[in-house]
């Protein structure tokens, strides 16, 4: 499997090369955003582990630029330790976040947990284009329909938009005001109440006790997720 190692320290992304290849995967290097993007436009890459702070393209306007393209996993490495640069990182579209300075035996073990979710889960075609399915939650986006184990669950339009939206990129925390922009196509401002009533609805339709949600998870402080199975 190719891993981008993309990082402005060369010593360390070197470094973080010799254990992958150790481990048997085939690595590619980059030292700013930019270098990363090119090497995305010429490799198929299967996880890109993404410094934060890098000259000319920085590792959260990098990762914004990859996930208009690519649901790829894409694990952080930051010097910054403050819940605000975790936020950033995942609410831009980071898989999982490493402050540095890390052991590298559990950035190995963040590499290989995150590309098991994406062979079972983010690799593997649906079974029909526009069909998506997590946990026994299937949407059918060619006929709008949404299922529970098979049950119809009729949804409002605004409702199965946040749904397909949260499906489409299982595991991927979405902030409110993201939600917000594009299910309503317009900019946010004091939404948290909106989306919270709305994915209520959503989970007294979907889910079997709403109160213990098994498919659309709160991250606290960020937004929320479809759940996925590892």
């Amino acid at each position: 499997m190719n891993i981008l190692i993309c990082d402005d320290d060369k010593e360390i992304a070197a470094a973080i090369s010799v254990y992958l290849e150790h481990e048997g995967f085939t690595t590619h290097l980059a030292h700013n955003g930019v270098e990363a993007l090119k090497v995305l436009a010429d490799v198929e890459v299967e996880l890109i582990i993404m410094d934060v702070m890098m000259p000319e393209l920085d590792g959260i306007r990098a990762t914004m630029a990859i996930r208009k393209e690519r649901n790829i996993p894409i694990i952080m490495l930051s010097a910054k330790s403050e819940d605000t640069d975790k936020i950033m990182g995942l609410t831009v579209g980071a898989d999982d976040y490493v402050t540095k300075p890390f052991n590298p035996l559990e950035l190995i073990a963040r590499v290989k947990s995150q590309l098991r979710r994406f062979t079972v889960l983010g690799s593997l075609p649906p079974p029909e284009a526009g069909v998506y399915t997590v946990n026994g939650l299937s949407i059918d986006d060619n006929l709008k329909s949404v299922t529970v184990d098979g049950n119809d669950i009729r949804l409002t339009p605004l409702e199965y938009k946040i749904a397909l939206l949260l499906i489409r990129s299982p595991g991927r925390v979405f902030s409110i005001d993201e939600i917000y922009e594009r299910v309503w196509g317009e900019e946010a401002f004091v939404v948290d109440n909106t989306i919270a009533v709305h994915i209520r609805r959503i989970r007294e339709k979907i889910e079997f006790d709403p109160k213990n949600p098994k498919y659309i998870k709160v991250v606290w402080g960020i937004g929320y997720k479809m759940e996925r199975l590892d």
